[in-house]
């Protein structure tokens, strides 16, 4: 749609100071770095009716047509080529500083959040921009102190839950073919990094009991389980792993709760297993052959074991005297 256009504001001396493009009330925004001129006759359209990429085109080439101040190339306070995205930005040091300086204390309001989270639904970022996005983290880590900064009590989230209508919502969009990584596999070579990334870390008390309290009254499906059970077929734990299970298991001791529920677990299992049934021989010098085989449930079978029939009907005898 032709709903785009180009626009720049001017100087008291009629020579622009910023080039931009935009469609709806964009040229009259203050969510933006360049400040609007006072005098609003000085906020002026320089084309209109135009496509998204020819607004685009107009303004790099306007943009170019009068240079850039922070690259010494002309007049304009842009730090971008024009274009889309931001071709081209550079912010130097100094810059950053002063942006995070503006920007400390701040907070967005719930209004403010809203907008955001209802502009952004339902986009979809592209292959490309996330293979982009990738590049330029390369290589990248936090320092401690922006670990401190963003960690415990300084995190947005701190102290905060989601609703449980929020948690169906976010396990719903990552199921599936929606979920980014569907049909990949981290490669041997990301696997060892990131065993190497973890290796000696600990987690706190605290977050131990945080992760706790979170998987508290939850049960895998069938269907998780299964998986599990596939994923770790033909896997044997290592001597290393085992000592350090062990060590970290050291001095432990198991809460009358957590007892009393293993012991449940373990009295269920063994009710299912008595009355799960299987095929057996009748007679055991036989294979399990046509006419030798009938099913029989594992609570019966270990009964009769390798017991003899007279056996078993004496023993029936002598219970029904007691």
């Amino acid at each position: 749609m032709n709903d785009f256009y180009t626009y720049a504001y001017l100087r008291e001396d009629k020579t622009p100071y910023y080039i931009g493009k935009g469609k709806g009330n964009r040229i009259y925004s203050t969510d933006r770095k360049v400040k609007l001129p006072k005098d609003k006759s000085r906020i002026i359209f320089l084309k209109q009716n135009l496509t998204e990429d020819e607004a685009f085109r107009h303004e790099t080439y306007m943009i170019s047509l009068f240079g850039r101040k922070d690259l010494g190339t002309g007049i304009l306070r842009n730090l971008t080529d024009g274009g889309e995205g931001s071709s081209g930005a550079v912010i130097s040091e100094e810059t950053r500083s002063k942006q995070s300086a503006a920007r400390k204390g701040r907070t967005c309001t719930e209004e403010h959040k809203r907008k955001v989270s209802e502009a952004l639904k339902g986009k979809i970022i592209s292959e490309e921009t996330r293979k982009k996005l990738s590049e330029a983290h390369k290589g990248k880590t936090l320092s401690e102190e922006h670990r401190r900064k963003i960690s415990g009590r300084n995190h947005y989230f701190y102290g905060k839950t989601h609703s449980e209508e929020t948690r169906r919502k976010m396990s719903e969009a990552l199921q599936g073919e929606k979920n980014h990584f569907y049909g990949k596999t981290l490669s041997e070579e990301t696997r060892r990094k990131m065993s190497e990334a973890n290796k000696g870390k600990t987690l706190s008390e605290e977050h131990r009991r945080k992760i706790g309290e979170a998987h508290k009254g939850k049960t895998l499906s069938e269907e998780h389980r299964r998986k599990i059970g596939e994923t770790n077929k033909g896997k044997t734990l290592s001597e290393e792993h085992r000592r350090k299970m062990s060590e970290v298991n050291k001095g432990k001791t198991l809460s009358e709760e957590t007892r009393r529920k293993i012991s449940e677990s373990v009295k269920e299992r063994w009710r299912q297993y008595r009355i799960s049934k299987g095929l057996d021989r009748i007679d055991s010098t036989k294979g399990y052959i046509k006419g030798n085989v009938w099913v029989i449930s594992n609570r019966a079978n270990t009964l009769k074991n390798d017991a003899s029939l007279q056996e078993l009907k004496t023993l029936v005898e002598n219970l029904e005297k007691l």
